[in-house]
């Protein structure tokens, strides 16, 4: 991501959240698979409370599946740490939209509610957040990347998509079509 701060100083205590959140998962997804036996995997009436949501055997897996690689994530640290939040985060806000989409219909194969949507919206935010405070680097990147921030020198990612300037991307075009290499631009034919 781009020129987000690194090494911030509240980082240990988001990575701290994300290793709490990732551990709730993972507790309730063990929590859940003990207590769905002899249900249908992919159940959707009556389904056991566990840790305040319903579950079923299906979600109980994925839980577990989703809090080991957070946890994981949250004890390995690092950039690691960092991209498996944004990853995370995205998946359970895109799993609590779609599941509330799909609350009243049969295709509710994960057995939400309206609280299990809610939770994960809740989880995939504290992850989003520990993502974008949770980038490490070392003293030089962050001397570049505030110099930037603070108007006081050159873009430490010159060539990022989303930050260069149409020069620094001319460079890169050329970099990546020399002069030489012919490039074929379609254009659209206008019937009058």
């Amino acid at each position: 991501m781009a020129h987000i701060p690194i090494n911030h100083h509240l980082q240990p205590f988001y990575r701290v959240l994300a290793g709490l959140c990732g551990l709730y998962v993972l507790v309730f997804g063990i929590v859940g698979l003990v207590q769905t036996r002899g249900l249908d995997t992919f159940a959707q009436d009556g389904l056991p409370s566990v840790l305040g949501l319903q579950a079923n055997r299906a979600f109980a897996i994925l839980s577990i599946v989703a809090g080991v690689i957070v946890l994981g994530g949250a004890l390995v640290g690092g950039n690691l740490d960092q991209r498996i939040n944004l990853g995370a985060s995205f998946v359970f806000l895109a799993a609590g939209l779609a599941m509330m989409l799909l609350l009243q219909t049969d295709l509710n194969f994960l057995g939400f509610s309206v609280a299990t949507c809610v939770v994960s919206f809740v989880i995939g935010l504290v992850l989003l957040t520990a993502a974008l405070y949770g980038k490490v680097g070392s003293d030089a990147d962050v001397r570049r990347e505030e110099a930037f921030r603070h108007g006081r020198g050159p873009d430490p990612q010159p060539d990022h998509p989303l930050t260069a300037s149409p020069r620094a991307m001319a460079r890169s075009a050329e970099r990546h079509h020399p002069a030489g290499e012919e490039t074929v631009v379609e254009t659209e034919e206008v019937h009058e």
